[in-house]
């Protein structure tokens, strides 16, 4: 007779705690060994939820998992599962005759759902394991310990050894899947090898994710991974094996067959290879660990890739532009090529450039233009068989392959052939084709005389450069025929030196020409029947999307310029003229400006120095135009006794010579924008140089009331430098003194001498500079504070100026100021020419005075000029030197007057009303009365060419306005003796 178990005699009887708890967490039962483990009794228990029944210790909360163990429960409710709690920390309350005390007890728990007779989960049993002896918890790291040493356990009772192992059981479960799931879930690969055939015995997901998922545990390294052993692995392998020493390897590259069958793939990892050792001490075995770095070594790779690509960028943009500056202002297409043949060459240290045009048909190459670094051969001119030198890299360049030969003695494509190019004395060279229609129309070459490696930046630059420079010589020509006939010509649409694109009323791109796809960076298939907005979404939106439905829409023509960034990554403006097609749709013409937005900002900056120079023009020709104006006061207002007459006109003579020499320099325009001034240097005595100085500044300190008190040394030393120039820097700084010192104030020029040089010291006690200013002083445009009216005036080029010419005499100039309303001391440094001799004081004769006393005798002159004051003046100081003068204004009524007396001299000017003065002196010279006279052009033309074309018309000199009358008179007094000679006769 079968008799019914008794589940609660079980449940009671049972060596394992368990605890029952009902839906709403109410402890229900607790069986004796529960109840024995916890130190509790059921009436003390059962009734009560377990959180009340077993609390947190309130002093200390976290001793207590409560969190833990409710989801735990309703987990099991929820899911009609059990679930494990490993290993849980919880404090279990017990009553003491001092009071309620908490006992830190660890446990191993698992819930267990309890059914009803229906199926549904009627309550919870709990089996808590008391794991206390077992391990403890690190509050700082909040982990879990076994507790070590051979008394960390106690004897654990023999009836209790079964939960132990139960408890043991899940806890080493738990951790053994935690490492597990950590192995396999660990980043970087992980694979354990063992024995001396270094045999699979673990491998993690990333390890299988880098082989390929191929099958490894359990099979040697050359079986399971045959394509490495032939790399050397199998022989690091064995090292590490053999001499128990880790190895660790940095970017090492290794090939791997990463799909079955498939082809083997380069891989880059950091990998650490180490022993593992056994208790005997031996070696069993090896821990591979690594990371796949292939992504980052390739991105390291690209970027340095990337920084000597941006830096060859760079330069090839620097010569392109520098290209595109030269060849912008050449009209001619062979100026323009060789111009780009001697920037190439420069550039690329080349022994000679050359651009050559092909005849296919005949196979011959003429050298239009070359150039050829010192010691090289020119081969302008030239026609050569193309066959010589080479059949195979001709027929490379009429399929348009560029050709980077550097050795031609032993390149395939030259073997055979060195000869002709020992001709020319070449041994490697680059090969640029030009081919239109199908045949090869230019050739650009860069030739060196030895063997040299052209790198592919080098190969790039001479692409850019062939490209712009043909595109520049057909522009003109594909301008001029597209004007004549635009829309008919095949041949013209494929020529245009701007992109063209027809597009219909759907968007659908028509048309497009060989430019278009240059500029824009596409494949004719990849453009042709596409929809427009497909091909450039990111034009949508913008005013160029604007203006092309405009123009479809009203069929009004547009222009429109945008930025656009071009595919390789280039910023370009790109000019698009809009056209409404006949078919509804639109047809537009761009092209690449950036060149010209380029040109239109260095304009700007050329306009800017414009405006400098203009400045500097009118600071330069101030300073002596003041003691002009003075002179010419004097002579006015003034009854002068001969001295004074005489000291002023030297003082003119000297600042009309000074304003010539300005303009004479000011003449050469390019290199005065490049900042070069040309020094004429001389011995000089300091003392000249300060006292021209002050002379020209003597108006300005006068008008200001200022007292200038000069502090020169007896015997002032000497300087070697450009008179000129250095009377320029002291009246500028004295000028800048007198302007920014009040009336009345002081100012001193004062000179120490030292050993190896000369200090010039210009102080006033004016409004003094803030320090700030003191440090930019010299910067050019820098300005103390204006005046209201700008009286105190300048355009702050006047110590920019002194600066650069003290520079140009290897000397230095300095500013001190204590602060503002305190003065200002600026310093001047000259270097001191040896020796203690003072250089003679500077006299104003023989080229400087003016001639006074006339020569005996008398010359007919005639003055032909249509500048009245100018004649009339001129004439005036002839006839006071004792000459005969006759004045016309115009060409043709001298020619008239010639008639009547023909002259010893004609002084013509060259810009004459009628006939100009080139055209007067040849008639005279076709004149026998008139060939043994003297002709001296009288011109502001001063050039070299001027001169040449003065001399073949029959002139004998040339002379500049205004006029050297010193050297004037020299003329003269040349022609005397030989009048003198035959004045008899010509009485008679």
């Amino acid at each position: 007779m079968f008799t019914q178990p008794d589940y609660a005699a079980l449940f009671t009887a049972s060596p394992y705690p368990y605890l029952l708890v009902n839906r709403d967490f109410t402890i229900i039962g607790a069986n004796p060994a529960y109840l024995q483990s916890t130190g509790r009794t059921a009436e003390q228990i059962v009734g009560l939820h377990i959180f009340e029944a077993f609390p947190a210790d309130p002093d200390d909360p976290e001793s207590t998992n409560l969190d833990e163990v409710r989801i735990s429960i309703e987990q099991v409710f929820a899911t009609r599962q059990p679930h494990t709690s490993a290993l849980l920390r919880y404090a279990v309350p017990r009553e003491t005759p001092e009071g309620r005390v908490f006992d830190e007890r660890y446990w191993s728990a698992i819930h267990t759902p309890v059914f009803d007779a229906a199926g549904e989960v009627a309550f919870v049993s709990q089996n808590a394991i008391d794991v206390t002896d077992l391990y403890r918890f690190d509050v700082d790291s909040r982990k879990y310990y076994l507790k070590q040493g051979a008394n960390a356990v106690p004897d654990i009772p023999q009836m209790n050894r079964p939960q132990m192992h139960e408890a043991m059981t899940r806890i080493l479960s738990l951790e053994r899947s935690q490492l597990q799931k950590m192995f396999n879930q660990a980043p970087s690969f992980i694979a354990v090898l063992t024995g001396p055939n270094h045999v699979f015995e673990m491998a993690n997901e990333a390890y299988y994710q880098l082989v390929g998922h191929r099958e490894l545990i359990g099979k040697p390294l050359l079986e399971a991974m045959p394509e490495v052993v032939v790399q050397g692995v199998r022989r690091v392998l064995d090292g590490v094996f053999t001499s128990g020493e880790p190895i660790v390897l940095r970017d090492s590259k290794i090939s791997l067959q990463r799909q079955p069958d498939g082809p083997l793939e380069d891989r880059y990892i950091d990998l650490l290879y180490q022993p593992i050792v056994d208790q005997d001490g031996r070696v069993s075995g090896i821990f591979a660990q690594g990371s796949d770095v292939t992504a980052a070594y390739q991105a390291s790779q690209a970027l340095s890739e990337k920084v000597v690509q941006l830096e060859e960028i760079r330069e090839s943009q620097a010569f392109q532009l520098a290209l595109s500056d030269r060849i912008r202002q050449l009209d001619d297409p062979d100026d323009v090529t060789g111009a780009a043949c001697a920037l190439l060459g420069q550039a690329l240290n080349a022994a000679r450039v050359l651009y050559a045009q092909i005849d296919d048909d005949k196979g011959t190459a003429s050298i239009r233009r070359d150039w050829t670094a010192p010691g090289n051969a020119s081969l302008a001119g030239r026609v050569t068989t193309m066959n010589d030198f080479g059949p195979e890299l001709i027929a490379a360049l009429r399929a348009g392959q560029a050709i980077a030969n550097n050795d031609v003695a032993l390149d395939r494509l030259t073997l055979g052939y060195a000869d002709a190019y020992a001709g020319i004395g070449i041994r490697a060279d680059l090969l640029v084709p030009y081919v239109k229609a199908g045949k090869l129309i230019f050739v650009l070459t860069v030739q060196d005389a030895t063997p040299r490696a052209w790198r592919d930046a080098e190969l790039r630059m001479v692409q850019e450069t062939a490209e712009r420079t043909w595109s520049a010589v057909e522009a003109a020509r594909a301008r001029a025929a597209l004007r004549s006939e635009r829309d008919q010509s095949q041949s013209i649409f494929d020529s245009m030196g701007e992109g063209f694109a027809v597009l219909d009323k759907d968007w659908t791109i028509l048309r497009m020409n060989a430019e278009g796809l240059r500029l824009t960076q596409c494949r004719a298939e990849d453009v042709i029947g596409h929809n427009h907005w497909e091909v450039w979404p990111e034009l949508r939106g913008t005013p160029a999307d604007t203006v092309f439905r405009r123009v479809m829409a009203t069929g009004a023509t547009e222009i429109i310029e945008l930025a656009h960034r071009m595919p390789d990554g280039r910023r370009a403006w790109i000019e698009t003229r809009t056209h409404r097609s006949l078919d509804g749709g639109i047809a537009f013409f761009f092209r690449d400006v950036t060149e010209r937005r380029e040109a239109q900002e260095q304009l700007t900056v050329a306009d800017r120095r414009k405006d400098e120079f203009l400045a500097m023009l009118a600071h330069e020709l101030r300073n002596p135009l003041a003691p002009i104006g003075a002179a010419a006061d004097l002579l006015q207002r003034a009854r002068l006794d001969e001295a004074q007459v005489r000291q002023t006109s030297q003082i003119i003579g000297r600042q009309v010579r000074h304003m010539t020499s300005l303009v004479d320099d000011l003449l050469d325009v390019s290199r005065v924008t490049r900042g070069l001034v040309e020094l004429h240097t001389e011995r000089l005595d300091i003392r000249d140089i300060v006292n021209d100085a002050i002379e020209q500044v003597t108006p300005l300190i006068h008008a200001r009331r200022h007292h200038l008190a000069p502090a020169l040394p007896p015997h002032a030393p000497l300087v070697m430098g450009d008179r000129k120039r250095l009377v320029q820097v002291l009246a500028n700084l004295l000028n800048n003194a007198a302007k920014y010192t009040p009336e009345g104030g002081h100012l001193t020029m004062a000179a120490d001498v030292r050993a190896s040089h000369v200090l010039l010291h210009v102080t006033d006690d004016g409004i003094g500079m803030a320090p700030e200013l003191v440090m930019r002083a010299f910067e050019l445009f820098s300005q103390a504070e204006r005046s209201s009216d700008r009286s105190l005036g300048g355009l702050g080029l006047g110590l920019a100026l002194v600066k650069s010419l003290v520079d140009l005499h290897h000397g230095s100039v300095t500013c001190e100021s204590p602060g503002q309303g305190k003065g200002s001391t600026f310093t001047v440094c000259l270097p001191r020419l040896d020796g203690d001799a003072p250089a003679p004081m500077a006299t104003h004769s023989a080229d400087s005075t003016p001639h006074t006393q006339a020569a005996p005798g008398h010359l007919r002159i005639m003055v032909v000029d249509d500048n009245v004051d100018a004649a009339a003046m001129l004439a005036l100081l002839l006839e006071s030197n004792g000459h005969e003068v006759h004045v016309e204004h115009a060409a043709l009524p001298a020619l008239a007057a010639c008639e009547r007396d023909t002259p010893d001299v004609f002084l013509l000017d060259i810009g004459l009303p009628d006939i100009d003065g080139v055209e007067l002196a040849t008639r005279l010279r076709a004149r026998l009365d008139a060939q043994q006279a003297v002709l001296v052009a009288i011109t502001g033309y001063g050039q070299e060419q001027d001169r040449a074309r003065t001399a073949a018309a029959g002139f004998n000199h040339h002379l500049v306005k205004p006029v050297d009358m010193a050297k004037l008179y020299a003329i003269l007094d040349e022609v005397r003796p030989a009048r003198r000679a035959s004045g008899a006769r010509n009485d008679a």
